[in-house]
């Protein structure tokens, strides 16, 4: 016969204090989650960013290292509730032999409340940076960094807090809408990091939330973007932080190639002037800081497609030498603005599922979306160390391949010992540069939806009074 109560006091669980608890979960979460980043984001840099941060904190198990890291897992799991997240750290403080703290989701949202936005604001620039320096002058475009940028919007939890900072749009009717965020974004044009980002309503103007960013560029950037951003301003401002734009030229904006010094067809050099007005969002004096003229190159770009006819866009740049950049590397560049730009945006938004956010008050909603992009950054580096194994074919790794290739490696890896970790991790990084997506040049889909929605109307009248109607 067998005695279950020997064999349970056995395996009976020690009691840990809490900080002895929070040490091994960030051991853990390090040995998984945090494997990609231990030469470019090590856990010494985070303690560092905590103390110039001056944040204090008492001795819980949910310190600041591990309050992080369960964040970074929340938004790369299909499954993001906190219960989820919590149920995985109960789950490895057992598999470790350790007395389990309780599965309420209390203290977790209090540790997530507490973390400073700051911080997180701080790691997606430095983690994009450590990104891009082990890159070599041949994966540059003409030798020079580019930054791409284009905004989008996101839904979040419709109550009165998130209302008042991000209110729903004109259109719809109170109680009816959910509350909208803009959101601005500076993509790497080779490792697709994030580089920065800005938050804002939606009644917000991407090109003043873009102006913003601008002083986050380094010297000797590229900045592309699409039709909205090609003006005076925009170009002056770039050209003040000692960067170059390549933007699109607005269709309304009239082109004569006759005129201006010309470098060939289609291709000239003219000088702009200074608008008279001055923008609303803009100061007196940092207006008076924008040059009276400025020079600069419209080019004539002729965008092939098979089966369509080409397209032929005009787009207006700083970089006046055209030996170097020619009509043909412009036209090579901004090929590869939708795939950056509006591509990555949709791996934000679908793959990582951050279009509709569960956040009830403003700082949290502005947490989840820094998390959500620092957790897209994560995925990145891990992206960049498969690279080299496929030719690095970076255009070719799949995001979505790469979170659940990670996903599933992360509790082995957590609990694994140094060597069979080493091992799991290189079969990791094989199986996602093996797993590439295949190529479609040319691919089109129509933008149409074959399953039908549900016969249910629209909502047209807050939940409250729809509720009041039933009751009766």
């Amino acid at each position: 016969m067998i005695d279950i109560g020997s064999r349970l006091a056995r395996h009976k669980l020690l009691p840990f204090t809490m900080s002895e608890s929070a040490e091994i979960l960030k051991q853990q979460f390090s040995q998984s989650l945090g494997l990609p980043w231990t030469d470019i984001l090590p856990a010494s840099r985070l303690e560092e960013l905590l103390k110039e941060e001056a944040f204090s904190y008492r001795n819980r198990i949910y310190s600041p290292i591990v309050t992080l890291w369960a964040m970074l897992y929340q938004v790369l799991s299909a499954d993001k509730s906190l219960r989820n997240t919590v149920k995985c750290i109960t789950t490895w403080l057992t598999a470790a032999g350790i007395q389990p703290p309780s599965s309420d989701t209390g203290a977790y949202s209090k540790a997530r409340s507490r973390f400073p936005e700051s911080l997180l604001q701080r790691l997606i620039p430095e983690s994009a940076e450590c990104l891009a320096q082990p890159l070599s002058p041949e994966h540059l475009w003409c030798g020079r960094p580019v930054k791409v940028y284009d905004g989008t919007t996101v839904l979040m939890a419709d109550s009165a807090a998130n209302q008042a900072s991000y209110p729903q749009h004109g259109n719809q009717t109170a109680g009816c809408g959910f509350p909208i965020a803009r959101l601005v974004v500076f993509f790497c044009l080779v490792t697709g990091a994030v580089a920065s980002a800005c938050i804002a309503s939606w009644d917000t103007s991407e090109i003043v939330m873009s102006r913003l960013l601008y002083q986050d560029l380094e010297v000797g950037d590229v900045v592309m973007a699409d039709q909205a951003y090609g003006s005076y301003v925009d170009l002056a401002i770039i050209q003040q932080h000692r960067a170059d734009g390549v933007l699109r030229k607005h269709h309304a904006r009239k082109t004569d190639f006759r005129k201006g010094n010309k470098h060939g067809i289609g291709d000239h050099q003219v000088t702009w002037h200074k608008p008279a007005q001055r923008p609303e969002h803009m100061s007196e004096q940092d207006f008076a800081l924008i040059p009276q003229t400025l020079v600069v190159r419209e080019v004539c770009l002729r965008l092939s497609l098979k089966g369509f006819r080409d397209q032929h866009i005009i787009v207006v740049t700083t970089l006046l030498d055209a030996q170097r950049y020619s009509a043909g590397q412009l036209t090579r560049l901004y090929g590869w603005r939708w795939p950056v730009a509006e591509v990555n945006l949709r791996h934000l938004k679908t793959t990582l599922k951050m279009e509709m956010l569960s956040a009830k008050t403003p700082d949290m909603v502005r947490k989840d979306i820094w998390v959500h992009l620092l957790g897209y950054n994560l995925l990145r580096s891990l992206m960049e160390l498969a690279a080299p194994l496929a030719d690095n074919a970076r255009t070719q790794l799949s995001v979505q391949g790469a979170r659940q290739h990670f996903n599933q490696m992360l509790a082995l890896l957590a609990t694994a010992n140094r060597a069979t970790r080493k091992r799991l991790f290189t079969h990791l990084l094989e199986t996602m540069a093996a797993d590439l997506l295949p190529s479609r040049p040319n691919r089109h889909e129509p933008r149409v939806v074959k399953r039908r929605p549900k016969s249910f109307p629209r909502m047209r009248q807050p939940r409250s009074a729809l509720k009041a109607k039933l009751a009766v």
